[in-house]
């Protein structure tokens, strides 16, 4: 498999299970994940249990319908861009939103090593509160 098709297999299939499943099978071990300063989120986990913790547990828990659609993927050697929209609704404010994102992710041997989030944060902090 291409890095671009590593990358499109864990936001392409059929579930969020699925897509997360195939995120953890090619996340190295200490693989460094950056959410973007001013997101909810903010900060640099290392290693599926901490992005686990720190990010997807909390999406799931507060959020209604969070998601990712991705417009377009860029891909050159190791690296890949995927950018699109977040979208969702926090489930204490009940307020929904939209803000535009890119996700840059860097590969090596077949294994995600990096993962850098570029997102408009006003959109998602103001859904919060």
């Amino acid at each position: 498999m291409t890095s671009l098709d590593i990358i499109k297999s864990t936001y392409e299939g059929k579930t969020s299970e699925e897509n997360g499943k195939k995120l953890q099978h090619y996340l190295a071990a200490d693989a460094s994940w950056t959410e973007a300063q001013g997101f909810p989120y903010a900060g640099t986990y290392t290693g599926f249990a901490e992005i686990e913790k720190n990010v997807f547990h909390r999406l799931a828990t507060e959020w209604v319908g969070y998601k990712f659609t991705v417009e377009d993927y860029v891909a050159s050697g190791d690296k890949v861009v995927a950018y699109g929209t977040y979208s969702g609704t926090h489930k204490v404010s009940q307020k929904s939103f939209t803000a535009r994102v890119a996700h840059l992710w860097q590969l090596k041997d077949d294994k995600i090593i990096r993962f850098e989030q570029f997102v408009d944060s006003i959109p998602v902090v103001a859904a919060t509160s």
